[in-house]
C-alpha cells in the first residue's frame, strides 16, 4: 500500500483538526473529496469507467466472455477480478511491489461483488450447467492518494452500468446439440441491473474519531480502518478490518452506522449522474488524458 511520511507535528495538527471536525483540506469527517466519473472510455471493452477521487485515479474495463458455470451454481454466471498496480501510481509499485496489494484488492472485491446480493448472477446464465457469461473485470490504478477501495468500487459500479452484453440466440443443430449465436447488432444487447451493486465506504480511525475518504497523510495517522460495502437500501454486504491497530466494539458500531449512512447517500447521486451521462450519447465531452 502506498504510504506517506508524516512528522509528529503534522500528526498532532491532523489529529486536532479531525477532533474538531475540520480536516486539513477543509472537509468534515464524513465528506468525500471532489469526484469525477467518466464511462465508455476504453473502446475494446464491453464496459469501462474512469474515476478520479482527489488525486486517486482508477480505470476499470469489463470484458464479457462465454464460459462454463461452476458446478456448485450451475445456473449462475460469475465475475473475475484482476487489479494492476501501475508503477506510475507510486514508486512503491515498481517491479513486483504492487503484486501483494493487487491480490489483496482482488480478493476483497470478489467478496463484495461476486454474490447474489450484489448482482443478479442468474441473469448471466445462458444454458444451465453448460454455458454462462463470465465478466472479467480489470482494474488499473493510475494514481494513488489514499482510499483505493471506495474509488475502485464506484468505478466498477459505473463500468457495470456501462456494460453491454450481446444477446444470445440458442438453436438446435442437426445432431440435436445446442448452437449458440451472438447478435452482431451493437444495439441488440442486454444491460445489467446495477441497482443493488454496493459501494465500498472506508472509514479510518484517527484519534477518537473516524473519517471517510482519508488521504495518505490521514491514513498515516490512522491505527486501523473498516471497509464496509453498502447497497442503495443501506444493507451491509461485507465488512473487513484492515490495519495493525485494534478497534473496540463501540468504535466498530459507530463506524458501521456511519458507513451505512454515507454509503446509502452515495448511490442516488451516482446513479443519477450515470443516467445523465448515458442520455447524452456521443455528445458527452471526454475529459482528462482519455479525451
Amino acid at each position: 500500500m502506498a504510504t506517506a511520511q508524516v512528522s509528529e507535528a503534522e500528526k498532532v495538527y491532523i489529529l486536532h483538526g479531525i477532533r474538531d471536525d475540520l480536516r486539513v483540506d477543509g472537509r468534515g469527517c464524513e465528506d468525500y473529496r471532489h469526484m469525477e466519473i467518466e464511462t465508455d472510455v476504453v473502446s475494446n471493452t464491453d464496459g469501462s469507467a474512469k474515476v478520479t477521487l482527489g488525486y486517486t485515479a482508477v480505470l476499470v474495463g469489463i470484458k464479457a466472455e462465454i464460459g462454463k458455470p461452476r458446478p456448485m451454481v450451475p445456473n449462475e454466471g460469475y465475475l473475475e477480478f484482476f487489479v494492476d498496480c501501475s508503477a506510475n501510481a507510486t514508486p512503491e509499485f515498481e517491479g513486483r511491489g504492487g503484486e501483494e496489494l493487487g491480490t489483496e484488492l482482488s480478493n476483497t472485491l470478489y467478496k463484495v461483488f461476486n454474490n447474489k446480493h450484489s448482482l443478479d448472477l442468474k441473469s448471466l446464465c445462458i444454458s444451465a450447467g453448460e454455458h454462462c457469461w463470465v465478466l472479467y473485470i480489470d482494474v488499473l490504478l493510475l494514481q494513488c492518494d489514499g482510499n483505493l477501495y471506495d474509488a475502485i468500487s464506484i468505478a466498477i459500479k459505473a463500468a457495470l452500468f456501462n456494460t453491454k452484453i450481446p444477446r444470445v440466440h440458442i438453436s438446435a443443430d442437426e445432431e440435436g446439440g445446442k448452437e449458440i449465436e451472438l447478435s452482431d447488432d451493437p444495439y441488440d444487447c442486454v444491460r445489467l441491473n446495477v441497482e443493488n451493486v454496493p459501494c465500498v465506504v472506508t472509514l479510518c480511525k484517527v484519534g477518537h474519531r473516524h473519517v471517510v475518504d482519508a488521504t495518505l497523510q490521514e491514513k498515516a495517522c490512522s491505527v486501523a480502518s473498516l471497509i464496509i460495502s453498502v447497497t442503495h437500501k443501506g444493507t451491509v454486504t461485507c465488512v473487513r478490518k484492515v490495519g495493525g491497530g485494534s478497534l473496540d466494539p463501540e468504535s466498530v458500531f459507530e463506524m458501521t452506522e456511519a458507513g451505512k449512512r454515507v454509503g446509502k447517500a452515495l448511490h442516488a447521486p451516482l446513479m443519477k449522474l450515470l443516467q445523465q451521462e448515458e442520455s447524452l450519447g456521443k455528445k458527452h465531452q471526454k475529459v482528462g488524458f482519455l479525451g
